[in-house]
């Protein structure tokens, strides 16, 4: 009697046992393919962020090489006689604001409702470290190349600041609402075109000035993407936080940005 209770007691134990093993390698199987799909999608996303620097570091490119290629610099010179031909008195403003207009835009869709990538606090340390990135390369070429500017008024042409803070803007736009709607950083892109164009316009920039300046920016702004998460976990540690003092570096000038969200 004994013996046959200590069996009942041991079966469910004994058919456990057999279903085991099937049970482990199902798992180990899972696990694996789970692995191999995380390790070919970090793989694609690393595919994706390779090519997405093509297109900055070609534009920084084209602005290196036409500091010393006599060509490039003729097409320079004709671009500036034949604006200043057809506008001799051309002269506006617009520039000075039109070069923040996408990232106040990414604020505003926020405010109305449409959501971005990131909450308040996240985006503006990701926009002010974005611009303490370009301000401090754009103001180091700009002490090491002594462009003359096409007006004749000072020896820091190369690159356009107006121009990569421009692009730091439409990039932050974009990689904020990149999966919204592509009209957004269209927009966006074509606004800071714009603030690129009126810098030639008037004639405060060669056309060589606008292409890196253009390129810092967008690469300023990637860059900080990237690198922000691990800012983000070491710093704030996910934790809420609703007023920040941040520095802030641009146009040659230093100071800190206080940011409270009033929205908790």
């Amino acid at each position: 009697m004994k013996a046959i209770l200590i069996i009942f007691l041991l079966y469910p134990i004994l058919v456990q046992a057999q279903r085991d093993p099937g049970l482990k390698d199902k798992r180990d199987t899972t696990i694996v393919k789970n692995e191999l799909v995380r390790d070919l999608e970090t793989i694609r996303n690393r595919r994706k962020q390779i090519k997405s620097l093509i297109i900055p570091a070609s534009l920084m490119a084209y602005g290196f090489v036409s500091l010393d290629n006599e060509n490039l610099q003729s097409l320079d010179r004709s671009i500036k006689e034949e604006v200043r031909e057809d506008n001799p008195r051309f002269h506006t403003n617009v520039d000075n604001y039109l070069q923040y207009a996408p990232a106040i835009a990414v604020y505003g869709l926020n405010a109305i409702g449409v959501k971005g990538k990131n909450n308040f606090r996240d985006r503006t340390m990701i926009y002010l470290l974005s611009n303490c990135i370009m301000g401090v390369t754009v103001q180091s070429l700009k002490a090491i190349t002594k462009v003359q500017r096409p007006d004749g008024f000072g020896t820091n042409a190369f690159p356009s600041g107006h121009t990569a803070t421009a692009f730091v803007a439409a990039e932050f736009l974009h990689q904020e609402y990149k999966d919204a709607s592509p009209w957004y950083w269209i927009g966006g892109y074509l606004t800071a075109t714009a603030t690129g164009v009126l810098r030639i316009y008037n004639n405060r920039h060669w056309f060589r000035d606008l292409l890196p300046g253009a390129g810092i920016g967008i690469l300023s702004t990637k860059f900080t993407y990237w690198i922000y998460p691990v800012i983000k976990k070491r710093i704030f540690k996910d934790k809420p936080v609703s007023t920040m003092v941040v520095p802030y570096y641009q146009n040659g000038q230093v100071g800190i940005t206080l940011v409270h969200n009033f929205h908790k």
